[in-house]
This record gives structure tokens, C-alpha cells and sequence, in this order.
């Protein structure tokens, strides 16, 4: 049984997002005193007397204005209301209602689910004359609220809850077993466009701006009978390129989403080929652990077979320490090769949970020493006696030797290797450890 929804709209600056992590004790939304932060809708977990619900975080809404983003913003706000059990329309009780408050009551007048009209920046509640204008927007009773101080909340959240337990049950049987899957690389990669050709909606706002993406998203996909929860994440830059505070936020975010990932889809611009970032956000995935997946991105329109054989070079040469990574070429544009993403998360997703049996790994490490290719050290010889998984998610294998401590980088990669030709671990780091055993 899936959660309900619950959708927070409104004009930009009225505290939303502050409201949002009021409701969901957690620091997940952006805050920030700039206009416009929030682009995305955002979806945060929360719970109140024990009714679990998920917070949808939208988009500032201005009716009028149409800059590079509004409307793609404005729609988004109305997608998440759409979507959700009840909506809680956010007024400033400060500045009280302007044009774009009653642009947005009038569409809210028209939807299919409750609505309550929360006034915040309420922060004395012994003195709530200012409230009283918000009844002519026509959505019943204002709620009173401070997000910044908490004053309100319970009583709004008592009714929120309420009318939850009302509304019709969602059924979601996968979403809980759902597949992690983070989409990470280098701003204007083609990330968002990735995830809407996913999930065949526009989930995420696609734009030629680079850095729109600026929160980590969550949709949930269903394919042939399987379901991943796919994270859009910001693009991540280096830390030095990172000017705005509300950037730095995104690249927390961003490495927040790779930190719970099982797969990550590493998106590279073809007609860029591999840059030091995409280097770096590899690293990012490798050293926590993640599947991977490499994916060049626009690869129509990288013209010609030397500069695709180029790239691929590039890829090869650049990126071999997680050559464990299949690669895949394709065009978010135009769709071409995307259904093999699904393919290859799954191969990955495998890879990652695979397990050996140990009378397997002990048969294959038979071969190794029959092989004879060990390591010495003055008077030490390295003899590996036994070996057993101990974890998976990613794999670990542990090597029980006479002389761990004289083991080197080079033999690890020598074993590591010798793994992969002999079980299947695609997609996947491999955890190498070594214990003495006399």
C-alpha cells in the first residue's frame, strides 16, 4: 500500500520549503531567501500520530510571469496537486494576498481533493487580526502557522491527517522493494531528459540551461513487473566551481541520492566526450560502493565513427577503475537505445547482489594456486589457504593468507580480475579483504 500524497503550493518566498522540513523534520528541501530555489516538485517523507504521508515540495507559482523556467515550474506545482490527497495552499500572512494568491485560489477552487489555505509567518499566535483577509480567497478557514517556530503545525496537521484517513487507499505492491537507481554526472548532460524518457512523463523541468536541476527528485518506475525508484540529481560541478550557497546545496543532495543508490546511471555528454568532472563523480560513486552504469548521452549527434570511437577510447582509458562498467550509447532526445538502460540496471543490480557459494570461490582459488602467480617478501611467500563472501550489496570476498600485510595494490587487481572472468559480477565494485590465517 503506497502513502498518501500531500502537495505544498504556492507563490515563491512564502516559506514552503521551510514549511516542508518543518512537517518533515529533516533538512531534505532547499532553503534559501533567493526567489525561485525550488524548481523541481521535491518528495519528502513525514508522519504524524502515526499516519505516514509523503510531502510534495513544488515550485514557487507566478501566474504571470514567463521567464526561462516559470512556466515549466508553474506546471510542475499543478502536476504534484493533480497527483496528491490534499494540498496545502502556503500564504505569506505578512504581505497578505496578492494577484498571484488569487490566480492560484481560483484553480485550487476547481480540484477534486481538499484543500487547506495555510497562512505562515504567523509568528505571534495571540494576534491573528492579519488573517482574516485570507477568507476571501474563498477556500474556507485559514490555518495559521509559523513554519519557522512550529506554532500551528499541530492543529493543521491533525486535520491533514484527518482528511488523509479519509481519502482512498493508493496500492503500490513494488514500490517498497523498489531498485535505487541514481542518475548522476556533469550539468547538462541530458539527466532530466533521461529520467522523463524513463518514466514516460516530464517528472523533471528539461532545460538547455545547465544547472536546473538543483534538488535530488524521486520517481518510482514500473517496467516489466519490476519497479526503481529513479533520483534525478543536480549536476555536480567541482567544489571550487560551486559559487552559489543554493548549488552547494544540490551537490549535498546530489551525494546524499549516490549514498542510498544501489545503481547509478553516470550520464556522459557525447559531444563533450569524458572530463575531469566525469572522472571525479565516478570516483564519487566507486568509493560508496555503487553498480554503475556509463551512459553516453546525445550520441546522435556526435558525427562521425572516429569521434564515437574516439569518446569510447576516452571512456576506456579514463575511466579503468570501474571498467567493471558496461557502457551504452544513446540519444535522450530521440530515444534511441534507451530501452537497453533497463538492461543493463538490471544487469548491475545482479552483479551487485550477487553471491558465490564458498566451495565455488575454494574450487576457483584451487585454480589460482595451481596457477602458481603468488607474491614474496624477503623470506615471505603468500599463500592464500582459504576464501568465503561475507557480504554482498556490493560483493566481498575475503582472502584468509599466511602473510596478508605483504599483499599489494597490483595482486589485488590480479585477483580481482581473475573474479570477474570466472563468476559474474557486472556492473558491480568487488570488495577485496585479507585476514591471517596460520
Amino acid at each position: 500500500m503506497a502513502k498518501h500524497l500531500v502537495a505544498v503550493v504556492g507563490r515563491p518566498n512564502v516559506g514552503k520549503s521551510t514549511f516542508v522540513n518543518r512537517i518533515a523534520q529533516a533538512d531534505d528541501a532547499i532553503v534559501h531567501s533567493m526567489r525561485g530555489v525550488t524548481r523541481d516538485r521535491s518528495y519528502h517523507e513525514a508522519d504524524w500520530n502515526g499516519e505516514s504521508f509523503t510531502l510534495i515540495d513544488t515550485g514557487g507559482i507566478e501566474m504571470g510571469d514567463e521567464d526561462a523556467f516559470q512556466t515549466s515550474i508553474r506546471n510542475q506545482a499543478f502536476t504534484a496537486a493533480n497527483e496528491c490527497d490534499v494540498i496545502l495552499f502556503v500564504v505569506d500572512g505578512k504581505t497578505g494576498i496578492n494577484a498571484d494568491d488569487e490566480e492560484v485560489a481560483r484553480s485550487l477552487r476547481k480540484a477534486n481533493v481538499p484543500v487547506l489555505l495555510v497562512v505562515n509567518k504567523i509568528d505571534d499566535p495571540n494576534n491573528l487580526d492579519s488573517i482574516y483577509e485570507f477568507y476571501n480567497l474563498g477556500l474556507g478557514d485559514p490555518w495559521p502557522v509559523s513554519a519557522l517556530h512550529g506554532t500551528g503545525t499541530g492543529d493543521l496537521l491533525d486535520e491533514t491527517v484527518k482528511l488523509l484517513r479519509e481519502a482512498p487507499e493508493r496500492f503500490d505492491p513494488n514500490a517498497e522493494d523498489a531498485i535505487n537507481v541514481a542518475i548522476i554526472g556533469r550539468p547538462n548532460a541530458g539527466k532530466s531528459s533521461i529520467t522523463n524518457m524513463l518514466s514516460q512523463n516530464d517528472r523533471s523541468i528539461v532545460s538547455d540551461v545547465a544547472g536546473t536541476t538543483r534538488d535530488a527528485i524521486d520517481t518510482v518506475v514500473h517496467h516489466e513487473g519490476k519497479a526503481y525508484r529513479l533520483v534525478d540529481t543536480a549536476g555536480l560541478r567541482r567544489k571550487s566551481q560551486i559559487d552559489e550557497d543554493v548549488e552547494y546545496y544540490g551537490f549535498v543532495r546530489s551525494m546524499r541520492a549516490i549514498d542510498r543508490a544501489q545503481v547509478v546511471l553516470l550520464m556522459v555528454d557525447g559531444t563533450l566526450g569524458l572530463t575531469d568532472q566525469d572522472q571525479r563523480i565516478a570516483g564519487f560513486a566507486a568509493e560508496r560502493g555503487c553498480a554503475m552504469v556509463i551512459v553516453l548521452n546525445k550520441w546522435d549527434i556526435v558525427e562521425g565513427a572516429e569521434a564515437k570511437e574516439r569518446v569510447r577510447d576516452q571512456v576506456a582509458e579514463r575511466l579503468q577503475f570501474v571498467s567493471y562498467a558496461p557502457v551504452i550509447a544513446v540519444s535522450a532526445l530521440t530515444g534511441k537505445n534507451t530501452h537497453r538502460i533497463w538492461e543493463m540496471i538490471d544487469k548491475a543490480y545482479a552483479g551487485y547482489n550477487a553471491r558465490v557459494s564458498t566451495s565455488a570461490l575454494n574450487n576457483w582459488l584451487a585454480e589460482i594456486r595451481d596457477f602458481g602467480h603468488s607474491i614474496s617478501q624477503g623470506k615471505k611467500l603468500l599463500k592464500l589457504k582459504y576464501a568465503t563472501q561475507t557480504a554482498t550489496c556490493p560483493p566481498q570476498i575475503t582472502f584468509f593468507a599466511n602473510h596478508p600485510e605483504i599483499v599489494t595494490d597490483n595482486y589485488e587487481r590480479y585477483l580481482e580480475g581473475r573474479l570477474r572472468r570466472s563468476f559474474e559480477f557486472t556492473g558491480t565494485p568487488i570488495r577485496i579483504k585479507f585476514k591471517r590465517k596460520d
